[in-house]
């Protein structure tokens, strides 16, 4: 039965079981309450009749004293008897009326010889035969005379049966109004918990194993306290959470289906370029040997094309990984002097294209990759040149604050569309898609360049500048007080795996890719 009654009470809701602890408790306080109560009143209320008694014998003992009998004002159902003493054993004199004394008189007597012991006034509580409880009062009147009255304390019992009676109904009704209006108020304080769980069976029906999934559910639904209000937001937030690495994920998904086939793509040319030149020179080498030289220049030229896709993007591959020995080798560097090379490079390979450099006069010392850094500022040169026409104006400035260091390229050509500026990052994106790519590279130049510079704990961004104008800004962390790392000048540096491609291949990883 117990074990029955367990169950069903832990399958009530919580804003019931709440109402009914609530109620379990104010039950236990106006049980306190009332016990309380009744107790103090039952005590004034005999303290009252014990007042009452002494001021009736005061005044029957003078009576007693005068005439020698009990005469005078007398209370309904209260008994009256006097007894000698003088001898020490209580002798019951006649009573003026034989209402004044009950059928049995064993309990007054008893009064009587407690009075003459003690010496003082004596009060009992006696149940007489047949007439019920009795508050009796025995006092020595005279001496050797001593007067035991009696008062009935029914009246005493009836006064606290109705105080109990209406105690018992207005907790009664209190007790019935604090759980039915207690239950209302706890579930509507709760209705933000029940629409957290609506909320997340809603979530839990929609299936996260698709690649578009999104979490559009909320838990709306205000009030409940201080306390529910934070879980709510708590909840709710857990959700954006959620939603967002949703969206995060499938963003991913979609973007390693983009890259798959983009790199199949460009895999897939310079592969089939390779076996149609292998074919010509099997074919051309046998019935003409002379032109043997061109097939194998043009075999090298598309495998040194392959090679420099793979390893652009064996490095992306690694970054993203970020694995423990990543590919960067950290010394301390000037960045002016970095750039400077760079300029002077650029200049030699391009001269159709003037290049205005601005640094100041002080060394940027900071802790990066020379080669990978070089190889960030000549791909950003580099798209200047490629990607404007001759004779268009090239300037490179290096501005340096207190955390961190900037180099902004900035060439004057015909700028980039605004709907393709925010995707000139991704990979194998090229805004002229039939632009050749001997010409524009494969469109993993800026992805490179990005990965490395956010390697070092940098940005690279395409900045907002006036019409037919392209700004790049990249930004390295600064570490003062860092010594620059004494430089042989551009060609005293051996280049490290990747570095130099630009020059030597003509690879740009452009803007535009």
């Amino acid at each position: 039965m117990t074990g029955r009654l367990l169950r069903s009470y832990r399958s009530m809701r919580l804003g019931t079981r709440l109402a009914l602890g609530l109620g379990a408790l104010a039950l236990v306080v106006f049980a306190v309450v009332g016990t309380a109560l009744t107790t103090y009143m039952r005590d004034y209320l005999s303290a009252q009749l014990d007042d009452q008694l002494g001021l009736a014998q005061t005044a029957q003992s003078k009576s007693i004293e005068q005439n020698g009998t009990l005469q005078g004002k007398k209370y309904y159902r209260w008994y009256y008897a006097v007894y000698d003493v003088s001898n020490g054993t209580p002798v019951l004199r006649k009573p003026e009326e034989t209402t004044d004394l009950p059928a049995d008189i064993a309990d007054l007597t008893s009064v009587a010889k407690a009075q003459v012991a003690a010496g003082t006034e004596v009060l009992r509580t006696k149940d007489l035969t047949g007439e019920g409880e009795y508050r009796l009062r025995g006092c020595e009147v005279e001496p050797g005379v001593v007067l035991v009255s009696g008062a009935p304390m029914d009246s005493i019992d009836d006064t606290v049966r109705q105080l109990v009676t209406v105690q018992v109904v207005a907790f009664g009704l209190a007790l019935l109004a604090l759980v039915v209006f207690g239950r209302r108020l706890l579930r509507n304080g709760l209705e933000p918990l029940s629409d957290m769980a609506h909320t997340a069976h809603g979530i839990a029906s929609h299936n996260l194993t698709e690649s578009a999934a999104r979490l559009p559910l909320r838990a709306a639904k205000r009030g409940g306290g201080p306390e529910v209000e934070e879980l709510r937001t708590a909840f709710n937030t857990m959700l954006e959470h959620i939603d967002h690495s949703l969206a995060v994920r499938a963003e991913a998904e979609q973007r390693l289906r983009r890259f798959v086939a983009d790199a199949s793509h460009e895999l897939r040319t310079p592969l089939m370029s390779v076996r149609g030149y292998a074919d010509l020179f099997q074919y051309a080498a046998a019935n003409h040997p002379e032109e043997r030289d061109r097939h194998l220049a043009r075999l090298r030229a598309e495998a040194a094309r392959m090679g420099v896709l793979l390893d652009d993007l064996l490095l992306l591959a690694r970054l993203d990984a970020a694995e423990v020995e990543a590919p960067l080798r950290l010394e301390d560097t000037d960045l002016t002097e970095l750039v400077r090379e760079a300029a002077d490079a650029f200049r030699a390979a391009h001269t159709d294209h003037p290049l205005t450099v601005t640094t100041g006069p002080d060394p940027v010392p900071l802790r990066l990759d020379p080669v990978r850094i070089r190889q960030v500022l000549d791909n950003l040169l580099t798209n200047a040149a490629v990607h404007t026409p001759a004779g268009t104006p090239v300037s490179v400035t290096v501005a340096v604050t207190a955390g961190s260091a900037s180099v902004i390229v900035t060439d004057h050509g015909p700028g980039i569309p605004p709907a393709d500026r925010a995707r000139v990052f991704d990979r194998f994106y090229r805004v002229d898609k039939a632009r050749s790519r001997d010409r524009g590279g494969s469109g993993l130049g800026l992805s490179v360049a990005r990965a490395l510079v956010e390697a070092h704990g940098g940005t690279i961004a395409l900045g907002e500048g006036p019409t037919a104008t392209t700004v790049f800004t990249l930004t390295l962390p600064r570490k003062p007080g860092v010594p620059p790392a004494p430089r042989k000048g551009a060609l005293g540096v051996p280049p490290a795996e990747g570095w130099g491609r630009n020059c030597a291949t003509g690879h740009d990883g452009a803007t535009a890719d």
